[in-house]
């Protein structure tokens, strides 16, 4: 480690959400995302994304968001779609798979596959997630800055 003036951003250990009620929430993301609940209370709910994690917090008090959102990264961005469809969970882009929760919560989905995220495969295999691939125009954006994935 070396030592400057300013620390570097490495990543994000978790993102909290607001949300009206933890159990109604677990139910609400349970019926679209497939997850393991790393720990519960009364008023936090933690949901582990592998090295990550959401938070979902008990007690959302603004109105729904605009334009700030949580990008949630999956491994199957059209089975997110189709059940949103099913559920008649209005999308509020054309462009991006960008939704609001019942609590106002503003979330884009986005696919693994096309995202200069990464995850080490020692992670994507404790997930069991082995062998998910980057799609060629992601796999160039991270080789231009020297993180090839191959």
């Amino acid at each position: 480690m070396t030592t400057s003036a300013k620390a570097r951003a490495v990543g994000v250990n978790h993102v909290a959400l607001e949300v009206g009620d933890i159990d109604e929430a677990l139910e609400f993301y349970g019926q679209f995302l497939e997850f393991e609940l790393r720990g519960k209370h009364a008023t936090m709910a933690f949901i582990d994304l592998g090295d990550q994690f959401i938070a979902l917090s008990k007690g959302r008090k603004q109105p729904s968001d605009d334009e700030r959102h949580f990008g949630l990264v999956v491994d199957d961005k059209e089975a997110v779609r189709n059940v949103l469809d099913k559920l008649g969970i209005k999308l509020l882009s054309e462009q991006f798979l960008d939704f609001h929760d019942p609590w106002g919560n503003r979330i884009e989905i986005v696919g693994y596959e096309g995202m200069q995220f990464t995850k080490a495969e020692n992670v994507l295999k404790g997930m069991g997630l082995d062998g998910l691939g980057k799609s060629e125009k992601a796999i160039n954006e991270l080789t231009n800055k020297g993180m090839d994935p191959r």
